[in-house]
């Protein structure tokens, strides 16, 4: 066997991992690769110490590896990884990853194979490429007028409570991330204060005792789930205009859920202050939409991170928002054997999902190889619409992936009532300024 027979997954962080462990099961030869030293991806080198999952023990953990008994329902950043070494090293994955191999840049070449460029210039040919490098490293800034005199950091730059130590902090979002942060400044900065644009709903963690997640059971439609939900906020919390909260502007799961005990907590405490939304910096000052001014020492954006693939050729994969425009949840029509895994996020715990949709992908892949046409190009011709949002309802997504594997054979009908000749992944070049110059590729 060649190189040119094997699969290349990118990335051996909880996505990575599950995926390398279904081509494994499945008898595709593949390589496996990381930009850093160890499994664990944004669990290992990306949150700050003290977070904690936001969803649930039960609705995190992998279908086909329960987390260990003596786990909280909220494990740790330090428990997760740990779990996620354990799975590597259950599984025999770990002999299999080449740690320390950053991708550069991977591009269709002839007879349907893929160049594969590595940091230090190293290339290999693939046979396809599997690119799990998660969705929580590439940045989004908001565009505020003015400049910041203190300091101005991403919420991804936040590690240790060190870095709050007796400042005065406006954290700018309301997201799971915004709220673990302000939580944190709340407790040991001199002040903290939250922005937001638009109202959010916040969720308590629990619920009588139990994870909140787990209340809400995959059978139950989003109707049921925002009835249930709403009865137990307007029982719980109350009206967010109590706590100096906008109203939210949207439907419950419309966005990605905030699901916090602590921030309203500390509102009600006077240590949490909430701000409208940021009308220009100055300086050390902060403007604010309704025309009210505050000195800060430290401003940190909490405001989430844009889904790329930088180290794909521009315009192969077109992202609107957070949706990548691909089919089958992870293909494009024009390439065979390239698959995006993981971009899109289920409303809470990841765990009951990601093992079955990597043996569905491993079928998927062997199909690919029966047909005259890239399966992205089938799933389209069939009829099936590219995703209009990131979230994904855990419920559906169950029935779907245990429905799918005995209905691969409708694919390959499809395929047959394709009438145009076969399409074969179009070679293209290196870009004329190279590609040393891509900024470099947080592959995790």
């Amino acid at each position: 066997m060649t190189i040119q027979d094997k699969m290349l997954v990118i990335g051996a962080g909880p996505v990575g991992l599950a995926t390398a462990k279904a081509l494994a099961e499945n008898n595709i030869p593949y390589d496996q690769v990381d930009a850093d030293d160890d499994v664990g991806g944004n669990w290992y080198h990306g949150v700050y110490r003290t977070a904690h999952i936001i969803s649930s023990r039960d609705t995190t953990q992998f279908a086909d590896y329960p987390m260990p008994a003596h786990y909280p329902d909220f494990p740790s950043r330090q428990q997760m990884l740990d779990y996620l070494r354990d799975y590597a090293d259950h599984f025999n994955l770990r002999g299999g990853i080449q740690f320390n191999r950053k991708v550069i840049y991977a591009r269709p070449v002839e007879n349907n194979l893929w160049e594969v460029t590595f940091e230090g210039g190293e290339s290999e040919l693939y046979k396809g490429v599997l690119a799990c490098n998660g969705h929580h490293w590439d940045r989004r800034w908001p565009d505020t007028p003015g400049e910041f005199a203190g300091e101005y950091i991403h919420s991804k730059d936040y590690k240790e409570t060190d870095q709050l130590k007796d400042k005065r902090i406006l954290v700018i979002g309301g997201g799971n991330s915004a709220c673990d942060v302000v939580a944190e400044a709340a407790r040991v900065g001199a002040s903290a204060d939250m922005s937001l644009r638009s109202g959010v709903w916040f969720f308590p963690k629990t619920l009588m005792g139990k994870p909140l997640v787990e209340f809400l059971k995959p059978w139950m439609p989003i109707w049921m789930q925002r009835v249930l939900l709403k009865g137990v906020l307007r029982l719980i919390v109350g009206d967010y205009r109590r706590y100096g909260l906008p109203l939210p502007d949207h439907k419950i799961w419309e966005r990605h859920p905030t699901i916090s005990s602590e921030v309203l907590h500390y509102i009600k405490h006077g240590d949490i202050t909430p701000r409208p939304g940021i009308a220009r910096f100055d300086g050390s000052f902060v403007e604010f939409t309704d025309g009210s001014r505050s000195e800060y020492d430290m401003v940190i954006a909490a405001t989430g991170f844009h889904v790329s693939y930088p180290f794909l050729p521009k315009g192969m994969v077109p992202v609107k928002g957070l949706v990548p425009q691909v089919y089958g949840d992870c293909m494009v029509p024009e390439y065979r054997h390239l698959y995006l895994v993981g971009w899109s996020q289920p409303r809470y715990g990841f765990g009951p999902l990601v093992t079955p949709f990597s043996d569905l992908l491993a079928k998927l892949i062997k199909l690919q190889d029966e047909l005259d046409y890239p399966l992205g190009h089938v799933i389209r011709s069939s009829g099936q619409k590219i995703p209009d949002t990131h979230l994904v309802d855990p419920g559906k997504a169950l029935q779907m992936l245990k429905k799918m594997p005995k209905r691969l054979w409708l694919l390959k009908l499809a395929a047959k009532r394709i009438k145009e000749p076969p399409i074969h992944n179009e070679p293209l070049d290196l870009p004329k300024e190279g590609i040393q110059g891509n900024e470099p590729l947080n592959v995790y």
